[in-house]
This record gives structure tokens, C-alpha cells and sequence, in this order.
């Protein structure tokens, strides 16, 4: 309550920033090519990163190709930068490194419009462009608004920060083209009867493999680790999602939170009688480089309903007709 009065001052700067943009006295700038942004109204992690790489492959399948736009959280430096496979996560930002598994071209700047321009300028066959984490980055004209929301969350208490999570008042979330809700274990249904829009989906987040960062060859069988030798880490902005999806797993583990895009050092895996580290994939491109044969990634992957890439097809569609 104590916090109300900043809550108010916080929404009065958002609906004014965001006013500016609507109606035309600060420009939001057009690339040359359509612009999906996928973000949210809310702080921490929803899932946000996996569905931008689903969409990637999906555009892809159905004979588009897609970019992605990123601020990339804790690069280094203010000018555009592609990402490549390898790179360092201190110069190009934690998550920066899974969007370029997506295999196509990841540019990453705190300005987005001069990403997707050095993007489109870099790779010229790029005709449509993701934007992760852009729902506030009113500069970057859009075309279709995705926004995610945690299922387990949703919006908290419902107000804006400092008093709530909100980052903008939970009615922005129905003026976006689709809202998808991350859902811990319900699959998405199949494509939708006629008449039904696709714009209200579900994802979920479906585990593939353990991958040890020592020996990418080396497979892993969680039923041979000893119990109560296990240990989970996650530096997400969500890292009970990880533990719950570990239990559903049937994996007993020792949980390990840390702050999100934590800068991980050796010291933060020396745990005691350890017979297998286990951690997201965002945390393992942190710690690759002084992993041991016990440190093992949980790959994941995005399960997402067919009619969100329908519909994003639709409007993209239709804004290439306009």
C-alpha cells in the first residue's frame, strides 16, 4: 500500500509515453519489413524466449524468413550486433545465444530499430521480423503484438510497479493481436474449428534431452542419479517453473535460485556430494566454459497451437494486400 502512490505516478508515465506514440507526436519507424513483437506486461520470465525461436521455425516451415530483434540483456556495447553460436554471453546477453538456435540471423541493440535495420541491411531475403521482448519499445512499428502470460502467475495483484508486476495496465494485454498462456502441462489443442480466430492460445514447454556441457556426446539416464544428489539451478525470471518442471519429471532435486541473468562464477556449482548439476539452458551458456562432467542443460521446446502461427500468417498476409 505504502508503494500505491508510485504505482500511480509509474502508470501516468505509461499511458503518457504511450499516448505520444498513438498519436503521432513521437514516430514510431518503419523498417521494410512486418514486425512481430512477442512480449509482455509483466515483470519476469513468461516464456517469452522459447515461443519467439517456435515462431522462428514455424515462419520457416510455412516458407517465410524470419529475423529476430533482441535488446540483448547485459551485452556490452550500444551498437547493432549480430549473435552467432559460440559467442560470449557478456558481450551479446544470455538469451541472445538460445534465440540464435533458432538458426536465423539474431541482431541484438538496446535500440530495436537499429537492430532490425542492420538486420534487414545484413540479410536482405529477411521478410518478416521478431521482435522478443519489444511490447514497450513503442519506436519499432509493429504489425501483429503477441503477449505471453505466465498461467501460474497470470498478473499477480494486478497493479503497476513498484506496488505490482505490472509493466502497463492488464487491459493493454486485450488490445494485442494474441494472448498466449504458458501452461505447465495441458498440451495446445490441435488447429481450431472454423470460426474460432486462434487469438486466446496455450503453450507449454515440453523437456527433449539432458545435455552434458563437458561431452555434448555423452547421454544422460536421471533414473542412475543417486537421490539427494541432484542439484537444479536456475537464474531465470521464473525459477520455480524449472523445479516444478523437474519434479513432473520425476527428478528429486535440491533447488538452487538465483537472480535472473545471473553472471555465474565456479563457486555458485560447488555443491557438496553432487552427483549431477542440472540447469536451463540459459544458465548453461553461462557456464560452459568451466563446466564439469557433472553439469548437464535441460533442453526445452515450445509446444505452441498452430492456429497462433495461422493467425500471425493472416495478419502478416494481410498487410502485405494493404
Amino acid at each position: 500500500m505504502l508503494l500505491l502512490p508510485l504505482s500511480w505516478l509509474f502508470a501516468g508515465a505509461v499511458a503518457l509515453r504511450r499516448s505520444l506514440y498513438r498519436r503521432g507526436v513521437l514516430a514510431a519507424t518503419r523498417v521494410g519489413a512486418p514486425v512481430v513483437v512477442i512480449g509482455n506486461i509483466t515483470v519476469g520470465g513468461t516464456g517469452k524466449t522459447p515461443l519467439v525461436i517456435a515462431l522462428a521455425h514455424a515462419l520457416a516451415e510455412h516458407g517465410r524468413h524470419p529475423g529476430i530483434v533482441s535488446r540483448g540483456y547485459g551485452a556490452s556495447g550500444d551498437a547493432p550486433r549480430e549473435v552467432k553460436p559460440g559467442d560470449d554471453p557478456a558481450d551479446v546477453g544470455d538469451e541472445s545465444l538460445l534465440l540464435a538456435t533458432a538458426g536465423v540471423p539474431v541482431l541484438v541493440a538496446r535500440d530495436r530499430v537499429a537492430a532490425a535495420q542492420a538486420l534487414l541491411a545484413a540479410h536482405p531475403s529477411c521478410d518478416v521480423i521478431l521482435a522478443d521482448d519489444g511490447l514497450q519499445h513503442y519506436p519499432l512499428a509493429r504489425d501483429v503484438e503477441v503477449v505471453v502470460v505466465d498461467g501460474t502467475r497470470g498478473f499477480g495483484n494486478g497493479r503497476l510497479l513498484p506496488a505490482g508486476p505490472l509493466r502497463e495496465p492488464q487491459p493493454r494485454a486485450e488490445e494485442a493481436d494474441a494472448v498466449v498462456t504458458l501452461v505447465a502441462e495441458a498440451a495446445p489443442r490441435e488447429p481450431r474449428a472454423a470460426g474460432e480466430d486462434g487469438r486466446r492460445t496455450t503453450m507449454t514447454h515440453m523437456p527433449i534431452a539432458f545435455r552434458n556441457l563437458a561431452d555434448p556426446s555423452r547421454s544422460a539416464d536421471p533414473s542412475t542419479w543417486p537421490r539427494g544428489t541432484v542439484h537444479a539451478v536456475a537464474g531465470t525470471g521464473h525459477p520455480q517453473r524449472f523445479f516444478d518442471l523437474l519434479a513432473r519429471m520425476g527428478i528429486e532435486a535440491v533447488p538452487h535460485a538465483f537472480p535472473d541473468h545471473h553472471a555465474f562464477v565456479p563457486q555458485d556449482l560447488d555443491f557438496a556430494g553432487t552427483g549431477a548439476i542440472v540447469m536451463t539452458a540459459k544458465d548453461a551458456v553461462k557456464c560452459a566454459r568451466f563446466a564439469d562432467a557433472r553439469c548437464y542443460a535441460l533442453d526445452i521446446r515450445a509446444v505452441i497451437d498452430p492456429a497462433l502461427v495461422a493467425l500471425i500468417l493472416e495478419r502478416l498476409d494481410g498487410r502485405q494486400a494493404a
